[in-house]
């Protein structure tokens, strides 16, 4: 079975979750639970380049927040 991440022809979706991560996904499946689209569908280039420009903190948002609350002690 070939990969669905390698098809040309293909749309896919930018989805992120509750800590901010972001996800590329194919068109023609379902979003998985705790997930959302947040851009989309577009060519995968696309969608990689707004992964690029959006998630710039690859940290999990709940490790950011908690890092940004030790400093302020």
């Amino acid at each position: 079975m070939p990969n669905p991440f390698d098809a040309g022809d293909i749309k896919f979706f930018v989805l992120i979750n509750e800590e901010r991560q972001h996800s590329l996904w194919p068109e023609f499946a379902d979003t998985p639970t705790g997930w959302e689209r947040i851009f989309g569908p577009d060519e995968k280039a696309k969608c990689l380049l707004y992964v690029e420009e959006h998630w710039r903190d690859m940290r999990p948002f709940s490790l950011i927040r908690e890092m940004n609350s030790d400093e302020k002690k």
